[in-house]
């Protein structure tokens, strides 16, 4: 071929290989994770459609057109059939929560637009498990009204306990430029029914309720309104003394009261439809009304009279002092449960899930229940500030549904005592969004357990898979059994039988039992092992703390008798004999080994479904599943040293030693770790 002709060539090659990248939207990013579960990966080879008709009966909102937009180009990609014809149609249906939907085969039908919304997201998730569109019915309806994440971002694009990057919000830009990304991200949250927002960090700043920053936030109310999302704003409880000039935050004083009144009708001239403000308020040297002498109550009530019936003050019950000498684990109910009935009716008390603070495993926290006449939110956390950070594979659907159905004694399940679920986001500025790609599914579960808490984890896992992966039933049968273990995997080679807040300081990454010299003593993972020569654990029965009588009765039995919180609840020996037959320092090496070898088979299942996988994708997850085997193998090794060396004693037989000893993993320090 002659030289002319060659390059004629290379370069036709180039241009149709740019056409085709084009036309693709990019093939190369394609499989990157940035489509989360919104894939909508073609169901046969078969042509695309030629035409898809969405009919749009009772209603032309611009939240009804993204609906009917998500059909046609879901139905599209899905490749369903040669034609789809959908009808979207609003419907008033008498005592249907906002947000509810009906599908039946190819007609949605709702009350709201939100609704119809919500309903075209659930039909193309129907569709894309495989479900055949004729077969789809659905009547749902939202349990919960809001549903809601809580960003822990700061202005300067930092996020506390974030492992994905930095902020999404560019708080630098806006209002003039908003990003196309806060369209994505509000697409993904309607997608699985979040309907509210926190935009900033609960160790609040006073400059983001300034007017130019009331600004910004409005500018991102706009671009999420159409999706059914409301903004909340994280509110430092001094602002007034802070950037209002008063000399006081006393919560019941007039000027105070006055200063938050005319806030709240600035944001709202702005933003009508504001969802409130969430406060962290005497907790962790945070401001609060406790600092002029005043209740919890006292300050939430004075922000819920400045905001009226136009939104929610969402106050958190997540509460410690360094001068209380009570078990951190009580502190909380001791605050809260006597002010029950005492909130306004627009206030939530929002609770974590556990008494200490979102450990692997903990009990659920004894204010559910307990405080009948208060509104109350369940807190969960989606980033895994304790469950090894982005790096390591932890499902947490099961986590999230086993503090659901957990049994009060008093009010029945914690599911049914909340009237609010909110999750602590794990997204950042990562292409894939959430810094792995399996912890797009925490993202996910959350959605949609905030919908519906009576959903199994496998039917979560297996939705999310499919959609996120692949459908292929070789693929979900390996993968999901994978996914459902994976937290117990995490929390046998970092806190088994009921150990807590053994990780390191400030960055929270990776064991550090042996912490003993920081300043607060609850701070320090010692205050929670109290381990020495003569045993290990937590006595919190009537001889130590007495956290069991803040449980009804009955549970503090069951709580008592669970050997998967024996040190979370006692002090026992080393010697003390478990149900299945070993002393406790047989089966402390029994359960680390077991989470080593839990990460060890995540590994090779993944390798076997590399042909299932697109090679980017599958490369990123091996390699995180790699660090995982590593970093258990570490958490394993550097515990089982320390708990040797303290109780005097060698590992049982048959248990190999730390690779090293106790003071090569007492030396490692981790000043660059994400997220402090």
């Amino acid at each position: 071929m002659a030289k002319g002709m060659r390059m004629v060539t290379v370069r036709l090659c180039a241009l149709l290989l740019l056409v085709t990248v084009l036309m693709t939207g990019g093939a190369a990013r394609a499989e990157d994770g940035y489509r989360l579960w919104l894939r909508n990966a073609p169901l046969s080879n078969a042509a695309q459609h030629k035409r898809v008709t969405v009919t749009v009966i009772g209603s032309d909102s611009p939240t009804v057109r993204l609906a009917r937009d998500e059909l046609q180009r879901g139905l599209t990609e899905l490749r369903v059939a040669p034609h789809a014809a959908i009808t979207l149609r609003k419907r008033v249906r008498s005592g249907e929560r906002h947000g509810a939907f009906r599908i039946d085969g190819a007609t949605i039908t709702s009350a709201s637009d939100t609704g119809l919304l919500y309903g075209a997201f659930a039909l193309l998730r129907e569709l894309g498990q495989g479900k055949p569109l004729a077969t789809v019915r659905l009547d749902e309806s939202p349990a919960y009204d809001l549903r809601m994440l809580n960003h822990w971002d700061n202005p300067d694009g930092h996020v506390e306990r974030g492992y994905a990057g930095r902020s999404i919000f560019d708080w630098w830009h806006l209002p003039g430029h908003v990003d196309a990304r806060m369209t994505d991200y509000a697409r993904a949250n309607a997608s699985i029914g979040i309907n509210g927002v926190v935009v900033n960090n609960v160790n609040a700043r006073a400059m983001m309720l300034e007017t130019r920053y009331i600004a910004k936030v409005k500018a991102l109310a706009d671009t999420f309104r159409p999706w059914g999302i409301r903004v909340y704003v994280s509110a430092r409880f001094s602002a007034p003394r802070d950037i209002g000039r008063l000399k006081t935050a006393d919560p019941l004083d007039p000027a105070v009261r006055a200063w938050w009144k005319a806030k709240a009708d600035e944001i709202y001239a702005a933003i009508p439809d504001f969802g409130g403000f969430l406060v962290k308020a005497n907790s962790e040297g945070q401001p609060g009304p406790q600092d002029y002498g005043r209740t919890h109550a006292d300050g939430a009530n004075m922000l819920a009279a400045a905001i009226g019936d136009r939104g929610t003050v969402i106050w958190r019950a997540f509460v410690y002092a360094a001068e209380n000498k009570e078990d951190r684990a009580k502190q909380a109910f001791t605050e809260f449960q006597p002010l029950d009935g005492k909130f306004a009716s627009n206030v939530v008390v929002q609770v974590k899930n556990g008494p200490i603070d979102f450990q692997p495993r903990e009990p659920f926290h004894p204010l559910f229940g307990a405080m009948p006449k208060t509104r109350l939110s369940l807190e969960l956390q989606i980033t895994k500030e304790y469950l090894g950070f982005a790096s390591h594979l932890a499902f947490l659907a099961p986590l999230f549904e086993e503090a659901l159905d957990a049994d009060t004694g008093r009010s029945g399940s914690v599911s049914r005592t909340v009237s609010v679920i909110a999750g602590v986001a794990n997204t950042g500025s990562d292409r894939n969004w959430t810094g792995s790609h399996f912890d797009q599914a925490n993202w996910y579960a959350f959605g949609r357990l905030a919908w519906n808490p009576k959903l199994a984890s496998d039917q979560i896992a297996r939705e999310w898979a499919a959609q996120a992966f692949s459908r292929d039933p070789a693929f979900l049968n390996a993968v999901v059994p994978m996914m459902l273990g994976s937290r117990d995997a995490v929390v046998d080679y970092m806190t088994p039988l009921g150990l807590a807040h053994v990780m390191g300081t400030g960055h929270h990454y990776g064991p550090a039992p042996w912490v003993s010299d920081l300043a607060r003593p609850e701070w320090n993972p010692v205050y929670y092992h109290r381990a020495d020569r003569d045993g290990i654990g937590f006595d919190r029965t009537p001889t130590g703390s007495n956290a069991l009588a803040q449980y009804a009765p009955d549970v503090a039995k069951r709580l008592l008798a669970d050997e998967e919180l024996l040190l979370w609840f006692r002090r026992v020996s080393w010697d003390h004999r478990l149900k299945n037959g070993n002393t406790l320092w047989e089966e402390l090496p029994r359960r680390y080994d077991r989470g080593v070898a839990a990460v060890e088979r995540m590994r090779g299942t993944w390798a076997t479904l590399a042909p299932h996988v697109d090679a980017q994708r599958h490369r990123a997850v091996a390699d995180f599943l790699n660090i995982q085997r590593d970093e258990a193998q570490w958490w394993r090794d550097a515990s089982l040293a320390y708990w040797s060396t303290v109780s005097g004693r060698a590992l049982p037989t048959g248990h190999s030693a730390p690779r090293y000893p106790l003071s090569w993993y007492q030396a490692q320090n981790f000043p660059e770790a994400p997220g402090e």
